[in-house]
Formats: C-alpha cells, structure tokens, sequence
C-alpha cells in the first residue's frame, strides 16, 4: 500500500498535466489513509475545481479549512469558483478571509478588486488593483485592470501611465477584466 504523501504527490502531478479526473481518486485514496490532512483536502479541492465540479471542491476547501483554518489558498479558490458561479457577495468573503491570512497576496488582491469592479465599485476596485501592484509591482493582470479602471473613474492621466508601463513590458497570460 502506498503512502498518503506518494499518493498525494501523484494526484498533484495529474492534477497538475490537466487530468484531474485520474487525480481524485488519488486524493481520495489518501484521504483514506489520512483523513485530518487538510493538504489533501485542499489538493482534492483543486482536482475537482478543475473538473467543474464545484459543490464537492467548495467542500473539500471547507473541510480543509475546518482542520487548518490558516489556508489561505482554500480561501481563494473558494472564491473564484463563487466569482464563476456569480456570487459575488461569497466570493468577496473568501477573498477577504483570505487577505486577513495573507495581505501580501496580489492574486487575491487582483481578484477582490475584480469583484469590486463587476460591482461598478470602481474606487474599492482601484484600491485593490493599486495593493496588488504594490506588492508585485510587475503583475500584468492588475496592471491591466487598474488601468481600464481609471479610465471608468475618468482618471485618464493615470490610466495613460499604467498604458505606458504596460507597453513596455510583455504581457503574462491571465485573466482580467
């Protein structure tokens, strides 16, 4: 019988070659063996996030929180998958329990301010895109989105300058706005 730490090893790397459907009962087998590691509650979480299956990923996140409430990462894929599900209101939840854990986080950052913005919270958004250049000052994706957010707020000039500091660089794939 293997152990939970070669099985989990094993299902992150299938996770990871976009096969999580081989991944989770990986996970699943582990969990068996060790069933309070909230790792692997968190790593099943993310196996069945990608498969679309996100009622049982929001419980594995759940049930990893319950054992280690200090994961910041569960936090946040709790919350982009209520992003997706149109729930913004949980998703700015997640996110915020996620920053109170980590506010260096300029994903969460990034992401939080997306809501803000969906939310025609324009300033709150701006708020958050400029924190999470200022901690990754190079992050395209909120780069981006501060600067189509100065431009909802008419702050031309600035969104100008994030344009130019855009230019100079070469985009990293991602989402924004």
């Amino acid at each position: 019988m293997e152990s939970a730490a070669v099985l989990n090893n094993s299902a992150v790397a299938l996770t990871e070659a976009n096969q999580p459907f081989a991944a989770i009962p990986l996970f699943r087998e582990a969990l068996i063996l060790e069933p309070e590691n909230p790792l692997l509650w968190l790593n099943l979480g993310i196996a069945q996030q990608k498969t679309g299956e996100y009622k049982e990923a929001i419980e594995s996140f759940q049930r990893s929180l319950v054992i280690d409430n200090s994961l910041t990462e569960a936090w946040h894929s709790m919350g982009l998958i209520y992003y997706e599900l149109n729930d913004f209101n949980s998703a700015e939840e997640c996110y915020l329990s996620a920053l109170d854990l980590n506010e260096n986080d300029p994903k969460v950052w990034n992401n939080l301010g997306v809501v803000y913005f969906n939310d025609k919270n324009f300033e709150g958004a701006r708020s958050c895109f400029e924190k999470s250049i200022s901690v990754f000052p190079q992050y395209t994706d909120a780069l981006i989105n501060l600067r189509d957010t100065c431009r909802e707020l008419n702050d031309y000039r600035a969104a100008a300058e994030f344009e130019r500091i855009l230019s100079s660089k070469t985009p990293l794939s991602g989402g924004h706005i």
